[in-house]
């Protein structure tokens, strides 16, 4: 009897993560697979390119939920996703990562008694006032399966009470993606005229980081001023892009940039002198690629890259970030090398384990 995978995905970042699984499950006889989405076929994030550089197709649902108050998001998602699985049967849910609506579908996936899997379990700030963390609790005590990307989630998972059989490290799936589109990286148009190697990359997404505008102005000025006549290249997304801007006013240095396309992005990063991110996947891609990274956070969910790989984190502090910037742009780096099982082959192993588990209770289906 065929196996049925939802997976489930709420956010753009889900797509890089849940698009080897899909090709994985493509090579999988007895196993089929539909992708959901919980917001809009017209969500400004996902643009036209990025099923095609991912070469999945989009998705096979689109939920439609589309709000800002996390609380009405989450009740809508249950709502909307069990109405999905009552015309959908499925064996087993996965959910990617810590949002509000990946915590509401693992909420109705496991009210149904369906296999549930977390991919990328383990994650935590151990700040319980952050909503993702309380999300990350949730939806791993919920789990059946938790997939974690290192040690350090393994870990925690253990001393948070999981049962050992419950706990799988995969690996990093985002270097699923990264292997596979090693070699199909698109130099982006805003790099004409710059030299490989000879610029830096800025990304900006984090609403606290963003809200803070006097403490933002300073550390765009510390960018600005360590860069020296290093361009530094910022991608961002339309309401960072306006804070930024502001901020930034007329001066030289810092060339904001629409968002790039999942492939024309690889290559940006791939490339750089050095990155200055807020995003951990951002962070993860550095390492991968031994790229020098500075981490604009005081602490990461995955600090493999900071113990091993190339991230540095600075917290929101203009002082360490010059400081770290100047170490950066003089070549004054730690030297980095890739955690365990950054092998490509995360999707494999996640698909043998979802073929081989038991489901949870088959009378319900």
């Amino acid at each position: 009897m065929e196996r049925r995978i939802c997976l489930f995905t709420g956010a753009r970042p889900n797509f890089v993560k849940v698009a080897p699984i899909i090709r994985a499950i493509s090579r999988t006889e007895g196993c089929s697979c539909q992708l959901i989405y919980a917001g809009s076929n017209a969500d400004a994030t996902l643009e036209h390119s990025l099923f095609d550089d991912l070469q999945i197709a989009p998705p096979d649902v689109f939920l439609g939920v589309d709000c800002d108050n996390l609380n009405e998001l989450t009740g809508r998602v249950i709502s909307e996703f069990e109405h999905y699985l009552d015309q959908h049967p499925s064996d087993a849910v996965v959910v990617v990562d810590d949002l509000a609506s990946t915590m509401a579908a693992a909420i109705v996936a496991k009210k149904r008694g369906l296999l549930l899997a977390h991919l990328v379990a383990g994650t935590r700030s151990f700040d319980i006032s952050m909503p993702k963390e309380v999300n990350r609790l949730v939806i791993d005590g919920l789990s059946d399966l938790l997939f974690t990307a290192g040690v350090g989630s393994s870990s925690i998972a253990t001393r948070e009470g999981a049962e050992q059989h419950k706990i799988y490290m995969v690996g990093n799936i985002l270097m699923d993606s990264l292997r596979y589109n090693y070699n199909r990286w698109k130099r982006p148009a805003c790099l004409e005229g710059i030299a490989d190697g000879h610029y830096l990359v800025l990304t900006i997404n984090r609403r606290t980081l963003l809200a803070d505008k006097d403490n933002l102005q300073r550390m765009l000025a510390a960018i600005r001023e360590g860069a020296g006549d290093i361009p530094v290249i910022a991608p961002l997304r339309e309401g960072a892009a306006a804070v930024c801007a502001e901020l930034i006013g007329g001066g030289e240095g810092i060339t904001i940039v629409n968002p790039l396309p999942y492939l024309e992005f690889g290559y940006l990063t791939m490339h750089s002198l050095g990155i200055i991110t807020d995003s951990g996947n951002v962070a993860e891609e550095a390492t991968f690629h031994h790229v020098p990274c500075i981490t604009l956070n005081s602490y990461t969910e995955h600090i493999e890259t900071v113990k091993q790989g190339s991230n540095v984190l600075v917290g929101e502090d203009a002082v360490r970030l010059h400081a770290a910037l100047a170490d950066m742009v003089a070549g004054r780096w730690k030297s980095s090398s890739l955690p365990d099982r950054w092998d490509g082959r995360s999707a494999e192993r996640i698909v043998e384990v979802l073929m081989q588990a038991p489901l949870i209770n088959p009378d319900l289906l």
